[in-house]
């Protein structure tokens, strides 16, 4: 048992963060748009409703698991599972077609989400269970801190993720670790590891570290090479100004997920029109990342095309002003795709792009060796000339 206030309880606690965080992000999002057609008067309620009830089951369950993992043998099958949830994580999600009803009144909307949070939480739940050790106060604790931050900050911390793969990466490390720790201590095995082989109090957590992040990238690496023969999956393409269509126009890209530093891309274009070949035909192009594959078992297909199209043109909004008010005619278009940079490629080959203009984010090289570049990953899937914008 963790003891309050020990370095050890810090730590659990913001492992238990780092886990809800991860792995809860688009619960948060079904909650929205479970309310997402109702009235404006209700959204709120059914939200508030449908979250607290939520909440409340979230932490029943995970207290049950808690004390279910007491019991030999449960921890080494809890170990394999959180291995496997880890390695789904590092996994691109698959585009769900919507298979849920329209919600049509507030308790429609509240049933939805309990029903959605039980599904979609009980890796969740396992993950929490395994880092709390059977301490119900840490429980309580983390939980009381990690939902309300991801009910209420989901579309913030989807983002974040999305822009930044490595928080996801060392998430899916976490659980490695964790399912490790969750091995070499189950009352089955304790024992004997104890009196004869104490070191793999070491070895398995990093081993499942080691096993996670190597089969999820090989497996990762596998499932988007079958992904990029697939036709994009466009949610919305639509004319800015005065565009022409000639064969003969030079096609630019401007990928735009509507931060500061992509904006400084389409400020750089207005700066060096001019310097362009013409004639030259724009594109602005928003990528929105793919929700979780059973987000699509409880919201209609109209419900999850309406959110998609928001969310993009709610990025792609400041981009389009800036050309418009420059008289630059250009063509927007959002599409679906769990990885941007292999997204990109995809729409640059579908469109016939002869040159992509784009930030790199202002990083510095060791931090994009760290965190990731989406620029650096369009320059390695493909061949047509790449301007970087700092």
């Amino acid at each position: 048992m963790i003891e309050f206030g020990t370095p050890a309880f810090w730590v659990a606690l913001l492992q238990i963060i780092g886990v809800n965080i991860v792995l809860s992000g688009d619960n948060a999002v079904v909650i929205a748009l479970a309310a997402r057609s109702l009235p404006p008067a209700q959204q709120n309620r059914a939200v508030f409703w449908g979250s607290s009830a939520a909440v409340v089951m979230r932490i029943i369950l995970t207290v049950v698991a808690v004390e279910l993992l007491k019991l030999p043998a449960l921890k080494l099958i809890g170990a394999l599972l959180l291995l496997w949830i880890a390695i789904q994580l590092l996994l691109p999600e698959e585009d769900g077609e919507g298979q849920g009803a329209a919600v049509s009144n507030m308790a429609a909307a509240i049933r939805t989400i309990l029903i959605a949070d039980l599904v979609m939480s009980l890796d969740n739940v396992i993950g929490v269970a395994a880092v709390a050790k059977g301490s119900i106060l840490l429980l309580m604790i983390g939980l009381g801190i990690s939902i309300p931050l991801v009910i209420f900050a989901s579309t913030l911390l989807l983002k974040v993720m999305e822009r930044y793969p490595v928080i996801v990466t060392l998430g899916a490390a976490l659980l490695g670790y964790v399912a490790g720790e969750m091995g070499v201590t189950d009352p089955l095995v304790a024992p004997w590891i104890e009196a004869n082989a104490s070191w793999l109090h070491v070895a398995l957590p990093v081993a499942g570290v080691v096993i996670v992040i190597g089969l999820g990238k090989l497996l990762a690496a596998r499932a988007e090479a079958g992904e990029e023969e697939r036709p994009l999956v466009e949610i919305d393409a639509a004319a800015g100004g005065a565009v022409t269509e000639d064969a003969s126009m030079h096609k630019l890209l401007l990928p735009v997920d509507g931060s500061e530093p992509s904006l400084r891309a389409v400020d750089r274009l207005l700066a060096l029109r001019d310097w362009y070949r013409d004639p030259l035909q724009i594109h602005l192009l928003n990528v929105q990342h793919v929700l979780h594959k059973d987000v699509s078992q409880f919201i209609s297909a109209d419900d999850m095309k309406s959110y998609y199209h928001d969310e993009g043109l709610k990025e792609l909004a400041q981009a389009r002003a800036k050309l418009e008010l420059a008289g630059v005619p250009f063509q927007h278009h959002v599409v679906i795709g769990d990885l941007a940079a292999e997204t990109i490629a995809h729409f640059v080959r579908e469109h016939g792009i002869g040159q992509i203009l784009m930030c790199s984010h202002g990083r510095s090289a060791a931090a994009d060796l760290v965190l990731g570049s989406v620029a650096k990953g369009v320059l390695q899937h493909t061949d047509v000339p790449v301007t970087l914008v700092r």
